[in-house]
């Protein structure tokens, strides 16, 4: 019997911990990991942060080196991308023709930015935030005393802000929505940040739609539909991700905002499986399809595709986290804030730099923001994860420490 042969398509965060694991769980035969980029698998999360500040280079944000890659014997084709499954012959066709037969198949595509439709948008100077490429272009106008305007309050275009501020341009953030982070956090987080980056020198719009961007060649202007415009020497579009579900659409797999994956990562080709971005699974937290932007996400559903392709049955079933670092604040999200009832407050939101908002629905905690209160994150995910009952008036007390909430 011939090797059996492993391909994984897209070398992303899910990639880097589904290829060693898939040695972990037994497998013998060829893992083959395709990327569209010319480097192997490196951390998303600090391009709008420490890569673009020039703290990090790309050898410094690699999520594992080289070596490890080479002592699992996994192969890397760099800069090629997939045009073509065929689930009938256990083929993929690459754009350069190049055909390659697999035996198990791992997507692991993630997503993409959303690209906006604006007069004047292709003018040097705008850019959208990531992968390396993107990053680089950017470094290339940033000068202090400019002025950057990033348009998306979310949770790139602030961090963004942050970093931009920091080496000395003047920033401004243009926001849709009434207020920056409507999509998914409280209003108070969205009040909080706001104070915040307004108090270190940006300034933030929110209500206001870009119509277009004017520019000799290069960007000057970003003008909006209410007729205010802003100067530019530099803009930065974050207006959410999309994900990268054509190939799976294209073959025949279920797509539904994601792939379609059960709780062991499997879609419904047995030797085929998603993990990622790309992927919609299954949550008994939340009794309900969730597709997670998350590095932990990745990783953990990434483990569960490995023992799925091996045989074995790892079902996955973390509970969502997340992370944002912003100057010196250190944000850390515990589970999903959506449809909750009530935000109790543990801190001082409204002059200090630490602080909790925990998110209830009928009195059960579902989520918790911890801004520079790792204790409180920490806690969190416990009592969400294991059911703890915990009230109100507890969780605001910050004369009882929150290992008490265990108890």
């Amino acid at each position: 019997m011939s090797e059996q042969t492993c391909i994984i398509i897209g070398a992303s965060h899910a990639a880097a911990q589904l290829a060693p694991s898939l040695r972990q769980q037994g497998w013998e035969g060829r893992i083959i990991v395709i990327g569209d980029e010319a480097y192997i698998p490196y951390h998303r999360p600090p391009l709008s942060k420490t890569f673009l500040s020039g703290e990090k280079e790309v050898d410094g944000i690699l999520i594992r080196p080289a070596a490890i890659y080479q002592k699992n014997a996994i192969e890397f084709k760099l800069g090629s991308r997939v045009e073509l499954i065929d689930r009938a012959h256990k083929t993929i066709t690459l754009k350069s023709g190049e055909v390659l037969n697999y035996d198990k198949l791992a997507l692991c595509t993630g997503s993409r930015v959303r690209k906006v439709t604006l007069p004047g948008v292709e003018l040097e100077g705008i850019h959208y935030l990531r992968d390396i490429g993107d990053v680089e272009g950017i470094k290339q106008h940033v000068a202090a005393g400019k002025q950057a305007v990033i348009v998306g309050g979310g949770y790139i275009g602030l961090e963004t802000a942050a970093v931009l501020n920091k080496l000395g341009m003047k920033v401004t953030v243009l926001e849709m929505a009434p207020r920056v982070l409507a999509r998914v956090t409280a209003p108070e987080l969205s009040e909080f940040y706001t104070r915040v980056h307004t108090e270190e020198g940006v300034v933030i719009k929110t209500g206001i739609a870009v119509s277009g961007l004017k520019g000799d060649g290069h960007v000057q202007q970003v003008h909006c539909a209410d007729g205010s415009s802003f100067d530019a020497d530099l803009v930065v579009i974050g207006v959410g991700v999309i994900p990268n579900v054509e190939l799976a659409e294209a073959c025949g797999l279920n797509v539904d905002n994601g792939i379609v994956v059960d709780q062991f990562a499997r879609t419904n080709d047995p030797d085929i499986v998603a993990a990622g971005d790309v992927s919609n699974h299954p949550n008994q937290h939340y009794n309900r399809r969730l597709r997670l932007e998350s590095v932990p996400n990745a990783s953990e559903q990434a483990k569960s595709a490995a023992a799925s392709i091996c045989g074995k049955d790892v079902e996955y079933n973390a509970l969502p986290w997340f992370w944002s670092d912003q100057y010196d604040l250190k944000l850390q999200i515990a589970g999903l804030s959506q449809g909750y009832d009530e935000v109790v407050i543990r801190g001082d939101i409204k002059s200090s730099r630490k602080f909790s908002a925990f998110y209830l629905l009928e009195g059960k905690l579902i989520s918790a923001d911890c801004v520079n209160s790792p204790l409180e994150f920490m806690v969190s995910k416990r009592l969400i994860t294991e059911k703890i009952s915990v009230n109100a008036a507890q969780l605001a007390d910050i004369n009882i420490s929150p290992k008490e909430f265990l108890n």
